[in-house]
Formats: C-alpha cells, structure tokens, sequence
C-alpha cells in the first residue's frame, strides 16, 4: 500500500465505465466482456474495486447484454445505462448518485483498463486530503515529433508531457460541476473539463499494468503485465431438437421467419434450429439445457424469440472467460428448401453470437422420406459447438 490513508469518511466510490463496443480493436463482442486470464476484462476492475477496503460502493455503467454477462453485481453497488457519449454514461452514473454527499470521492475508470492496482487507488484517496482533483500519469519514454500529411516535422519535447490514464478521483461536489464546462463539446477525459472550472488537478504516479484494451494486440500486452496468460482448452458440445409442424403458425428457423404453408409448434416460437444450437453451447460449460434455463411450464416465455436463448448461451460461455470458436448447424427438414435461406441464416446466428460469419457453418439435408421429417410432420435440427475454456 502507499503512504497512510485519510480517515474513511467521507465515502468512497467508483463509477465504472463499460459501455464501449470494441469496434477499433475489431472484437466480434464489447471489449469489455473479451477474455483476459480466465475472466472478462471488466471482471478484473470490478474485482479490483470490490477488494478496496475503502471503497463502499459504485456505478457500473453497461448495457443490459454486459450486465447479464456479469452477473450479481458487489455489495453495495448499482448500474446505469451508458450514454452514446463518455459524458452522457457519466452523467447517467452521477444521476444513480443523488443521494451521496458533495464530499464524496468518486473514482472514474474505464473498464477497457483491467489492470487497477490497490496503491494507484491509495495514491488517489492520498491526494484528494488536500485537493479536489487528482489523476494518475506515467512518462512518455519515447520520441516524439510533429507528423503532417505522413511526414515527421520537428521533436516535441517530451520533458513536460505525461500519458494519463483512469481511475481519475474527484470529490463528487466538482465532478457534478465539469460537464456544464463542456460547452457542448464532446471530452474523453473528466479531469479536463475540472481544469476548465479553475481547478488544480494533482498527477499522481500511475501504473503500466494500467494499459488500455484499444487495439486486438493489447490484449497479448496487457496479458503479459497482468500475468494473465491463461492455458485454454477446447471443449465441444452437442444439440439436438425436434418441433412438430402445423398449420396457423409462423415458421422461424435459424432466427429469421420463412414464408410456409406450416410453422413448429412449440411453448416458444419453437426455433428448432436456434434451440438446437444453445444446447449444443450449455454443453461445455456443464450448466443443464434449455429447458433447464427456459422451462416450458414458465409462463413468460410463451412465444418468446428464441434468439434470447441463444444470446444468454453465449453470455454464459463469455461470463466463464471462453469463447465460441465454431458453430456447426444442420437442418434436416423435407420442406421447405433451406438452401435458398443458409446465408440469411448464418448471418443471424453469427449476429447473436457476436462471431465472425466465418465461424457459422449450416448446412440442410432430408431423410430421403423416410420417418416423421420425411412425411413432413416436423423439422429437426442437430448442432456441433466448438468452445475455448480457461484451464481450472
């Protein structure tokens, strides 16, 4: 730990920033539930925070999807939904804090960064004994010129630079304060918009394991300062499914309705293909079947979409710090033709699994007339699901 801590009063808390997509670093799903040693990155700062002992509590900002992923929050914590902007989530956050003294410190972090570290918080709480705002910075360790138009003009002298990074602590007085110095313009850093307000923001020293999730390849970086590298293994799993076909009822396979004179009877919309294939994921992962999660007998998912079933399959797999590496789908069915509809249906699944398309295989076969899909009395499906597992 650092230098002695301030008394525990007033309280502590931390707004926890997670409603980026990941779209620079090109993951198929929000950087923030990717896998990093055996746990979704924003598992490690949530962690972190919750370990604190001067901390009592936070805001996890994040969409419905990483809020399910994540589970049972910690004690004394809450959510909110994230903005379309850093400032709007922020603002959410401090809306879910009304009730907390002006005094309060807040801490800002951003959960593309997972490595937090107990003495950076420490630093931080030190800080705000005497002021109203502090950050942590690290040097810039290398060169660093002026480039125009891809030409590299002039050195910039490094000397009075610093690379900032989160958790940033503020009393909760002064962040309330910061977005009317926003002026309409959009910030990514909240220590800035205090500056505007006249306020001294302290630097305190930061952390390297503070990197942030940007690019693909620092995931392999931060799993190397984070000690995170994980042994992965591959588990597969198997699904089956068969629905009755009858007349009155819409016809959904693979997530998407096709025009038929017949749809699958079922207590949901009775996507046998979707149904087939959350089967063929909770098997991995040992956690029962569909039925097990989405019983028959519960009223509430009386026609329900069976893309939610499919969704909260993957949501598992992503909670346990794996990943969907290959979904192999076979529809067996007499009618109707389904190789007009394979790509429409593999976009979908690849969509609700937040995969790569190259990931989704369908193909569609008959039973030559033979047994009950033969005489077109009902449409089966069987999926293969290919899973990377972190090593007990």
């Amino acid at each position: 730990m650092a230098e002695s801590l301030p008394p525990l009063s007033p309280r502590i808390g931390v707004i926890l920033l997670a409603g980026g997509r990941g779209s620079r670093a090109g993951f198929a799903r929000p950087k923030q539930l990717e896998a990093l040693g055996g746990k979704p990155v924003l598992r490690w700062s949530l962690d972190a925070f919750a370990a604190h002992p001067a901390i009592t509590g936070g805001v996890l900002v994040a969409n419905d999807d990483v809020m399910a992923a994540m589970g049972a929050l910690p004690e004394g914590w809450i959510s909110a939904e994230p903005g379309a902007e850093r400032q709007q989530s922020v603002a959410n956050a401090l809306a879910a804090l009304a009730d907390w003294d002006e005094d309060a410190i807040i801490l800002v972090h951003d959960a593309a960064r997972p490595g937090v570290d107990a003495d950076v918080i420490d630093r931080l709480i030190v800080a705000l004994k005497i002021g109203e705002a502090a950050i942590p910075t690290l040097p810039v360790p290398d060169t660093l010129v002026e480039q125009v138009d891809g030409e590299a003009r002039d050195a910039v002298d490094r000397a009075a630079l610093a690379r900032v990074q989160t958790p940033q602590a503020f009393r909760l007085g002064i962040l309330r304060q910061a977005p009317a110095a926003a002026a309409g313009e959009p910030r990514t850093d909240d220590a800035q918009l205090v500056r505007r307000l006249g306020i001294p923001v302290a630097a305190v020293a930061g952390d390297a394991r503070l990197h942030k999730l940007t690019y693909a390849e620092d995931r392999t970086i931060l799993s190397g300062l984070l000690g995170a590298a994980t042994m992965m293994r591959t588990a597969v799993g198997m699904g089956y499914d068969v629905h009755r076909l009858v007349t009155g009822k819409p016809l959904w396979i693979g997530g998407i309705e096709i025009a038929h004179s017949h749809g699958l009877e079922g207590h949901s919309d009775a996507d046998v293909a979707l149904h087939a294939i959350t089967d063929a994921i909770l098997g991995p992962l040992a956690d029962g079947d569909i039925g097990d999660h989405f019983p028959p007998s519960d009223p509430q998912w009386r026609g329900a979409a069976s893309h939610r079933f499919l969704a909260f399959a993957a949501e598992r797999v992503a909670a346990r710090g794996g990943r969907i590496d290959h979904v192999d789908l076979t529809i067996i069915a007499e009618a109707p033709k389904i190789g007009p509809h394979r790509p429409a249906i593999r976009a979908r699944i690849a969509e609700i699994l937040a995969i790569e398309l190259e990931r989704v295989s369908v193909k569609a076969t008959t039973t030559e007339r033979l047994g009950f899909t033969g005489r077109r009395e009902g449409i089966a499906a069987q999926a293969v699901a290919t899973l990377s597992l972190p090593e007990n």
